[in-house]
């Protein structure tokens, strides 16, 4: 069994076009040796058997020195020494390391998102029309604007729109949500309105129930509105703010 605490030598293993997947808990690193494009359709999350994603089944906490994670640490931090169960815990949980191809394809998605997101959500306060997607990318490329593939496009369009108004007239539309959750959904509730806008003003109500007014770009509104409702499970109130109630708030 590959847990064992015995064999702990320096013997640097080639990978060959293997990649590593990696989980860092509780201070111990684990890691396990993966097929790169199984592993990153596994982690889209396409049905594939773990099997067939892993390179061997031993788990490591040092991979590329032959290093092998010890039983007693298995126990400690996944209350399991079964090696696949704990690979693809390994692999949903963890860092995947990326080919260079799918780095390159990840940023280009990730960039296309944004793209997307300021078109649909910013005008040219000159016109009241929308950037075309090629001058809102020229743009971004004039700026130096970098877009960072680990972070939801969600969480970056603003920081890129201000940085993208010094270059050219641009301003993003905005609209209101009053949103009402339930005491057991407050807190979830709370980190998808920060994803999709602002929380402009809060309040908890005595059963615990949480009141919320966000700022969100126009063309996220709908997101915003399906996720609080899947999460709460309908049991949320959301109405839409017109400009003078906004104020009034």
């Amino acid at each position: 069994m590959s847990g064992t605490g015995g064999m702990r030598g320096d013997k640097r293993i080639d990978l060959g076009d293997a990649v590593l997947a990696r989980l860092e808990v509780k201070g111990k690193r684990f890691e396990i040796i993966v097929d790169p494009k199984l592993a990153w359709r596994f982690k889209q999350g396409e049905t594939i058997d773990i099997r067939d994603v892993l390179q061997g089944e031993t788990i490591f906490e040092d991979a590329l020195r032959g290093r092998k994670a010890t039983n007693d640490d298995l126990e400690e931090v996944f209350d399991s020494t079964d090696e696949l169960d704990i690979a693809r815990r390994i692999l949903v949980d963890g860092a995947l390391q990326l080919t260079t191809e799918q780095r390159r394809e990840l940023f280009e998605k990730r960039l296309r998102q944004v793209i997307d997101i300021i078109t649909r959500n910013c005008i040219n306060p000159k016109t009241g029309l929308p950037h075309p997607p090629a001058r809102i990318e020229a743009a971004m490329e004039e700026a130096k604007i970098t877009v960072d593939s680990r972070r939801s496009a969600e969480e970056q369009v603003g920081d890129i729109v201000k940085a993208l108004q010094p270059v050219i007239p641009i301003r993003m539309e905005v609209q209101s949500l009053a949103i009402k959750v339930p005491p057991d959904f407050a807190a979830k509730s709370i980190g998808v309105a920060k994803r999709f806008g602002r929380i402009t003003k809060e309040e908890w109500q005595r059963d615990g129930s949480w009141i919320g007014i966000i700022e969100v770009p126009g063309g996220l509104r709908g997101q915003l509105i399906d996720e609080i409702n899947a999460l709460t499970r309908g049991r949320s109130e959301i109405k839409i703010l017109k400009l003078e109630e906004t104020k009034e708030e």
